[in-house]
């Protein structure tokens, strides 16, 4: 009978050296890496039946990038994360939902083994490797950024003190945003002038507002937008967040800007006439 394969991946020799003894006992062949490094070339070159990595090795969330290779390269392999922090238990389980269980150190190898054979025994506990782009989970579902973006600005004294209606409030919000993710933009790449945004401008103007309070607004755009995000762990892309997550601060301070030249541009026509 073929014994499974687990790599691990541990910075520590000692830990290494009782898991792979322990874990070998229990019939298990292990493959031990002692750095990123070696376990990626590992991950690369063999096959695994189950991935067990510490969190830290030597750096934070280095679990994660082993992880994230193993689950791309040999996405029906059981992944296992060890961490020696219990209060971040759930907070690593939301980031690291790539892998499908988050473990807290102290834990023995008995315990670590009855879990692998539970998870290689149901398949259909696996975690699904299916993410989703940030632009994805914005346009499907954009109402809970938008009522949070409204909830903070009812409570954000300097502007409820111009009253308006929810949809005159709302109506530019995530305008041309989702369209640049979709279009795969990179930040810093020239985006098509928003005539929304300009237009946005010219109305806060008229509207009564002043420069801070449309700055606000868009400050509050962007926490929503990374609320939403923090909310939606579980189905993110983690391959693209960084891009994704650069390209929408970059869009909302692009479309700020023509708020901004839109309102300034009000306002010399006031001055004019």
């Amino acid at each position: 009978m073929r014994k499974h394969r687990i790599l691990l991946a541990d910075d520590t020799d000692d830990i290494r050296a009782v898991f792979q003894e322990g874990l070998e006992s229990r019939v298990f062949e292990v493959v031990p890496a002692a750095t990123v490094t070696e376990a990626l070339r590992l991950i690369s070159t063999e096959s695994f039946d189950v991935l067990l990595s510490d969190l830290h090795m030597p750096d934070a969330y280095d679990g994660f990038t082993v992880v994230n290779a193993m689950r791309h390269t040999q996405p029906n392999a059981v992944t296992l994360v060890l961490s020696s922090y219990p209060v971040l238990q759930a907070a690593m389980t939301a980031l690291l939902l790539q892998a499908d269980q988050v473990l807290v150190k102290p834990i023995g190898f008995a315990e670590i083994a009855d879990i692998v054979k539970k998870k290689l025994a149901d398949p259909s506990a696996h975690t699904a490797l299916n993410k989703e782009r940030v632009a994805a989970i914005l346009e499907r579902d954009p109402d809970p950024t938008i009522q949070s973006w409204m909830a903070r600005v009812e409570h954000t004294e300097e502007l409820t003190a111009i009253p308006l209606t929810y949809q005159e409030r709302t109506a530019h919000l995530l305008s041309g945003l989702v369209r640049r993710l979709l279009l795969g933009l990179a930040p810093n790449a020239k985006s098509p002038i928003s005539r929304v945004a300009r237009e946005h401008g010219i109305l806060r103007r008229k509207q009564g507002y002043t420069v801070p309070m449309v700055v606000e607004e868009s400050r509050i755009l962007q926490v929503c937008i990374f609320n939403t995000l923090q909310n939606n762990l579980g189905s993110v892309d983690f391959s693209t967040v960084l891009l994704d997550v650069m390209t929408i601060t970059d869009e909302v301070d692009s479309q700020l800007k023509q708020a901004m030249l839109g309102f300034m541009e009000s306002l010399a026509t006031e001055a004019a006439n």
